[in-house]
Formats: structure tokens, sequence, C-alpha cells
């Protein structure tokens, strides 16, 4: 996502850390190079550098290609890029197996452009591996028996010659389509780059490239490589030229994946002029709306476009369609299950919230055995299916405290348990010193049947220090949700708004979820709501009310291609709105509020009862049925 840039602040310029990339960075590294604004060099990882530039922490950056597609409104530098015309040697699947002998592949998540050809190659080859999210080292530790690891950069070079079977994913492409591969390029916010700034970039290429044997022979000393082999890396396997033959293979990139529902649709717009005025939008939004209504994956430039600029009722006619495509029965859904909220003492103080009390409080508790008893016994007694389990951050209840309530709450009343958020399942983590999966594995073992997606509010660290800096980083919750679904847990995503938040960021919350869902499917159902601000909570209202809620949900049900379900927050807005959020991509009412204590903790305190719904959701027009966490019909629908 794109803002104006500040043409009197430093350029900033972020590369990639791995050797393949350094003669695209290392002039700018040297002060090598002239240009119209002092610059900074940072250097990270491809993902890192990919969520600055997105977060509007870069304004140029060396991107992975299938990022620039993904966030949508960024123009090309032209001249250089990091590719290959055959083999690469630092973009491959590696196993002790056969490839078609792999029953699962572990990926190193650092570019999603290496993720999205390895999904490309694979399918092209009729080949349906499962595929794992994991760091380098991670997926690398995992090769064995029928598991294989992409790796990628660096770590890839490292265990050359280690494993029998080699896949270069870049012979592959050049095998498949008899073009050269595009890993990453050059990327500028609209805008940052004067007259001449371009020119510097290509400079910065032949000054790279004069020096591969020095740049070769210095990794290949830190790292324990032989520089032989890496000078020849550099020279033969990698290409650096974004020429037309460079830029045919990048545009067919794009077209397979985006065929390939992988990426957006993207022919992005190349540096031309000394000054732009912003991202210069050739395409309707009449246009804009009808791809995104039959279902072409959008960029995150053209989420904030809609979020911000599409009439109200033509983006809930979008979003319908998505609905009625995804869900053609005319079928509406909910659950009676109560929200059980075990204790409200809480050691992250977030801003926002008007429910926990600090330890030691005088109004802090712990929900009894008996007052639980109570309230689940009610659930049990109006037909209901299951217990949403979340509570605050309370140091004085430990792993085997959950454990025991599991168990009890499963042999006294069997009603499935949608317990802990990321951020509790991570305090859990860190005060028992285990890692999230063992938390998790033990947890399971007592019970737990899926994971509520609580405490995501905006998956943007620079929001998430504003309103909550005790919190875990959206990494860490993201991680969370990762392992989770991977042992076949699965959970909902949400998004609380209207803090200090921008249109911007809440794009890039979907974006994040989008990508996970990608890679596990675990997401069941997304829910929504702005922020419910009561006087004496320390942050104050932003952007809010019922408009505002129908235009992001609908935005939201258009992003989020790959997630089945959207549910209408009746909670917050009222069950009048959450009717009209039925014909704004919603298919599901949420659940019977028996209780709900975080939200009506700040004044919101709507409730309605299960034959409410029912006639709600037929007045609304179409048909209802209960269901389970995992969306499954309870019921025949009426």
């Amino acid at each position: 996502m794109v803002t104006h840039p500040d043409r009197t602040e430093p350029l900033r310029i972020h590369g990639v850390h791995y050797l393949n990339a350094r003669p695209l960075w290392q002039a700018f590294a040297d002060g090598a190079v002239t240009m119209s604004r002092e610059h900074r060099l940072v250097l990270a990882a491809p993902a890192e550098v990919a969520r600055a530039i997105a977060e509007g922490d870069a304004d140029v950056a060396l991107l992975p290609v299938a990022a620039a597609a993904s966030i949508g409104g960024l123009e090309l530098v032209p001249g250089s890029a990091i590719g290959a015309d055959g083999p690469v040697r630092s973009v491959a699947i590696f196993g002790e197996r056969p490839l078609d002998q792999l029953d699962t592949i572990a990926l190193d998540l650092s570019s999603r452009t290496s993720v999205v050809l390895a999904r490309l190659v694979l399918a092209a080859r009729g080949l349906r591996p499962r595929l794992v999210g994991a760091t380098a080292a991670e997926a690398l530790s995992r090769v064995g028996g029928a598991t294989g690891a992409l790796a990628i950069g660096d770590a890839a070079l490292a265990v050359e010659g280690r494993f029998a079977h080699t896949l270069d994913l870049a012979a592959a492409w050049k095998e498949l389509t008899g073009l050269p591969f595009v890993f990453a390029a050059w990327f500028a916010r609209p805008g940052v780059l004067a007259a001449g700034d371009g020119e510097a970039f290509t400079a910065a290429k032949g000054y790279g490239l004069a020096r591969v044997a020095e740049l070769a022979a210095e990794h290949a000393e830190a790292h324990g490589l032989d520089a032989a082999s890496l000078t020849s890396y550099l020279q033969d396997s990698l290409r650096y030229d974004l020429d037309a033959p460079a830029l045919r293979g990048l545009g067919e990139f794009f077209a397979r994946a985006a065929s390939a529902r992988q990426l957006p649709r993207s022919a992005p717009s190349t540096v031309t002029a000394p000054v732009a005025t912003g991202p210069q939008h050739a395409e309707s939004l009449d246009r804009l709306l009808s791809r995104a209504a039959d279902g072409d994956r959008l960029s995150g430039a053209e989420g904030v476009r809609l979020l911000r600029e599409a009439p109200l009722f033509d983006l809930g006619l979008a979003a319908d369609a998505v609905r009625r495509r995804k869900h053609p029965h005319g079928v509406v859904t909910y659950i009676v299950d109560r929200n059980v909220n075990y204790t409200n003492v809480c050691t992250t103080s977030c801003r926002f919230c008007a429910f926990y009390r600090p330890v030691g409080h005088a109004e802090g508790y712990v929900l009894s055995r008996e007052e639980l008893a109570e309230k689940l016994s009610e659930v049990v007694r109006a037909g209901g299916v299951q217990i949403l389990l979340q509570g605050g951050l309370n140091p004085d209840l430990r792993l085997s405290w959950y454990e025991d309530l599991f168990r009890w709450m499963k042999r006294e009343f069997a009603l499935g348990l949608h317990a802990l958020s990321p951020e509790e399942i991570l305090h859990l983590a860190r005060i028992e010193e285990l890692d999230v999966r063992a938390v998790l594995e033990r947890l399971r073992a007592a019970g737990l049947d899926s994971v509520p997606g609580g405490g995501a509010e905006i998956l943007v660290d620079r929001v998430r220090r504003r309103i909550a800096k005790a919190k875990c980083t959206s990494e860490e919750w993201l991680g969370v949700m990762r392992v989770a679904h991977h042992m076949g847990l699965r959970s909902s995503a949400t998004m609380m708004y209207g803090t200090t938040d921008t249109p911007e960021d809440r794009v890039q919350h979907l974006l994040k979820l989008r990508e996970l869902q990608d890679e596990t499917a675990g997401f069941t159902a997304f829910f929504c709501w702005d922020y419910q601000y009561e006087k004496g909570t320390r942050i104050a209202p932003g952007d809010g009310g019922t408009q505002l809620y129908l235009r992001t949900q609908a935005v939201s049900r258009l992003m989020l291609d790959n997630v089945d379900h959207v549910g209408a927050s009746w909670v917050t807005q009222g069950p009048a709105v959450g009717q009209v959020a039925l014909r704004f991509g919603a298919d599901d009412f949420g659940s019977v509020m028996f209780e709900e204590n975080v939200v009506s903790s700040a004044g919101t305190t709507f409730g309605v009862d299960a034959r409410e719904i029912e006639r709600r959701v037929r007045e609304a027009g179409f048909r209802v049925a209960r269901r389970d966490v995992r969306y499954a019909w309870l019921t025949e629908p009426s």
C-alpha cells in the first residue's frame, strides 16, 4: 500500500541480505553512487523487506516479485533484477527421495516468490504434497524419508550436494516455459525517485558486478564455503538484467500465478517520471469491482482503493456476489455457544480494553468451578454445542490449571472447546518455558478443539505498539496460528479496527491472513468489528460507524478469497445491522449471546437468543441452520 512520499527525508532503501543480492546493493553500502538526496540502506530477509515497503517503512525495496504483486501500486525500477535463465542453485527443493515420492515439503517462507513458484511447478507436474511453512533451518532439518524442503538463498547454497535429490526451481521454470525467471527486482513507492535516481540503480548494478569475485570471497570466508563456486554462482547462475526476455518471464509468472489464484493480476508500471502524484488507476472502479465479484485475487493497493473510494452499495453487491458463489444455497448459519471470560486479571494492559484488571486489583476474578458449572449447564440446556473460553493473561494460572479445567469441562459437559487466543497460548509458553507446539499438544490432549482468533486487533506492529505495547507481535500471533493449523486444529480470524489504524493498515492485516491461509487453509471464518470506546480507556476512538463497518466487511470478503466464511458482527453493531451485513458478504450470524464481557465492558450490550437469530435471518431473505465450529450444519436449513 502506498502513500504520498516525503521528499525531504532520506531515501530509505531496503535490500535483501543474501549473497545473490549483494551485487545490486553493495554500491549503496559503499557510498559509491550519487542520488538526488541522502539515502539509508537497510538489509533484511526478503519477507521483512516486503513488510517494510508494504507498511510504509521503506521507499525503495529489492522485493520478491510475488510480494510486489500482492502489495500492488508500486513502480518497477528498470534495468536490474535477480533472476536466472536455467539452474540457479539457490532456490531448490531438496529430498532424500525423488520429488514424486515426497508427501510433505517444508517451505522456507523467507520469499513468497519461491513459494508461489514451487506451487506452480508442483501443480504442473501433477504433484500435491502437503506444504508446511517453516524457517530455513527448520525446513532443512525435516528432510528425510517422505519429507523434503524448499530452501532459498544462502541456506540453499550451504547444503548443495548434501541430499540425494535436488529440484532446481529456476531450471524447472525454464523447462516449463522456455523463459528466464525473475525472483526479485527494485520496486519504489510512486514519486519517491527523482530524475536520475533510476540510473543510480543501474550504476549500482555495474559497480557490484565488477566486484563479484571479491564479494564471493568475503562470503566464502565468513561461511566456510568455496570461493570459486560462489564466484561461478554470481557470474554464471544468476542473471541481473531486467531486459526484454526477463520481462517476458516475469509476465508469464504473474499470469500463471494469477490464473492459479496465488497472486493478484499484476502489470506494474515503470519508474519513468521525476515526480509522481500517486498511483495512476487505469482501471475503473466498476471494472475492479466486477473482477473482485468474479473471484479475482486483489492486491493490497486495490483493496485500499475499494475501502476508500468504492460506492458503498456497489461494494456490497460485489461482496454479496462472492457470498452467493461460495454459498449458493442461500443458507446463513449460527452457533449456540457461550463466551466465557474465565478471568479478567491481565498483565498486558491494552490501552483500548475496559475489561481487564491488573494483578492484585480488588475487582480481579477467576471463575470458580461452581460458577463455570452454572454457565456450562445453561448452555447444555439450551442445546449448545461449544464454549468459547478466553481471558486475561493471569500469571497465577499455569498450564496444568488449564489442563485440569479442560478435562473437567469435557468430562462433565461434553461441549466443544474453542479456547485460548494466540496471546494466551504464547503467555503459557513463556511462563512454562515451552515452545508453542508443546503447549498446544498438551492442551489438545486435555480437550482443546479449536483456537479463537482473539488478540489480532491489527496485524501491523506499528499499530500494535501504540495500542498494546506488551502484546505479541503480528508474526508471533500468526506463528501460533501456523502451528495450530499444521497440527490439525482450526481457528477463526478476526480484526478489530478503529483505534490508530489506517485503511492501509487494515488491508495489510487482511493480506497477512490471506497469505497464511494460502499456506495452511486453517482459518474457518473471518469476523471484524470496530473499537468500542468507553471513557476511561486510554485510546481515543478512531474511524467507526455502521457504514465503515459494512464497507470493511465487504472489502474483507473480497480480499479473503481463500477463507470460506465471513461472520456478521451484530454483537458490536446490533442485530439490525447484522441483517444488513448478510448482504455485504457475511454468510454467518455468529453466536447466541448468553453473555459477553469484553465488548460489554465498553458499553455495547446487544444480545439475542436462537429464536431471535433465526427470525432475523429469515427476515433478511435467507434460510437458517445451526452449525458447529467447523461450519458443518447441525440442523436442516429452514
